[in-house]
């Protein structure tokens, strides 16, 4: 082979290929602040709603970390399903302490704007035994 035709090779491509792997990162980076922005914004222009809702499910996303390695850090996102009167589902991101506080089949009013979970009022349930 032609090792002036490998030096040519790699002073075309190894730039291209360095710049590819930049805007690669630069776009995603760029797409998330983007997303993140415009639900904010809706978010920001949604009505805020107090409804009558039952937790219908609960759910936890946990990325990063590994089985073997402790030093490997992990992040988790939570998460809680509410059906409405109507039948309607929706799914809110919640804090780990909400999360921990909720339980599935709880009635109660949640308090929401746009994808924002504000909070939720459990309906206090009599003691039936006496």
């Amino acid at each position: 082979m032609d090792p002036f035709f490998f030096n040519d090779f790699m002073t075309f491509f190894v730039p291209l290929f360095i710049g590819a792997v930049f805007l690669i990162v630069f776009g995603t980076i760029l797409y998330t602040i983007i997303s993140s922005i415009r639900e904010w914004h809706k978010n920001e222009q949604s009505p805020k709603l107090t409804v009558p809702a039952i937790i219908k499910a609960k759910r936890m996303n946990v990325r990063g970390g590994s089985a073997g390695n402790n030093n490997a850090s992990s992040h988790t996102t939570y998460f809680v399903t509410f059906e409405f009167d109507s039948g309607d589902r929706l799914e809110l991101r919640v804090s780990g302490k909400e999360y921990g506080l909720l339980s599935e089949n709880d009635q109660g009013m949640v308090s929401f704007q746009g994808t924002r979970f504000l909070g939720f009022e459990r309906e206090k349930q009599l003691n039936e035994s006496v």
